[in-house]
């Protein structure tokens, strides 16, 4: 059996031949979905590529620099503006230093919204909060002191 080990910050251990490196996410309004990462969630873009002759631009955001650090791959297919989100896919999830204040900033934007108020999760005590997208995608928040 082979145990993949990454920190934190997405970086491998030593001892692992993998890295975990991108989730993509089709997206209906690009523009508006970088804003919501990079101004709403602090996220950097680190990459936005137009792929005319196949009719698609790939965006990546991360919390780090570049995309070897972990990213969303936001997906923009030509002509396209609404998805099927299906019920496989759960969620993102990020950790905070104030789920309040990043509830607020989504709140107070235009894109996405606040579909479950910070508090302690059922079962337990970990602060958590659920927002969504501009696409519908939801996003967890986790305080990151009850981690």
């Amino acid at each position: 059996m082979l145990c993949v080990i990454v920190d934190f910050t997405g970086h491998l251990s030593q001892n692992s031949p993998m890295k975990y490196i991108h989730t993509m996410i089709r997206v209906n309004h690009l523009d508006e979905s970088i804003k919501f990462y990079t101004e709403v969630l602090g996220m950097n873009l680190v990459s936005n590529t137009d792929y005319p002759e196949g009719k698609f631009t790939l965006a990546f955001v991360s919390y780090g620099k570049t995309k070897e650090d972990p990213c969303i791959e936001l997906t923009y297919n030509y002509g396209k503006d609404n998805y099927n989100l299906g019920d496989a896919f759960g969620h993102i999830a990020f950790s905070t230093n104030d789920i309040k204040i990043v509830c607020d900033k989504v709140r107070n934007s235009d894109s996405g919204k606040v579909t479950r108020e910070p508090g302690p999760m059922k079962h337990g005590t970990t602060v958590i909060a659920f927002v969504e997208d501009p696409n519908g995608y939801k996003i967890e928040l986790i305080e990151r002191n009850h981690l």
